[in-house]
């Protein structure tokens, strides 16, 4: 796999709209915030877990072909949003304070 699987381009090209809170989205509360924010980092995380995973090889009979890529998709989206759920990195922390500090920026 080189590059962005397509599922990857259109999760990172909503998170990136829903983040941009001056045009798309207007962030109405730090609930809203909150979850904008995990979202975002959860597709940034699936994006460092798929790079981690490209250049496993899968040998044997069981390994390889379409089916592999479907499943390493699903299974690296699953890993990502399980790790943003429990706290992540911090990103989100970040994320959401500085959508906050935008938004009271535009009003």
């Amino acid at each position: 796999m080189s590059g962005l699987s397509a599922p990857i381009d259109l999760q990172v090209t909503a998170a990136l709209a829903r983040a941009k809170t001056p045009g798309n989205v207007k962030i109405t509360n730090a609930d809203q915030a909150t979850k904008v924010a995990k979202d975002f980092e959860a597709v940034f995380i699936n994006e460092m877990l798929g790079s981690m995973f490209e250049g496993i090889q899968t040998d044997g009979p069981f390994g390889g072909g379409p089916g592999e890529g479907i499943f390493r998709s699903m299974m690296i989206d699953s890993y990502s949003k399980t790790i943003a759920g429990q706290g992540g990195f911090g990103l989100a922390d970040a994320v959401k304070r500085e959508l906050l500090r935008t938004q009271e920026k535009a009003q």
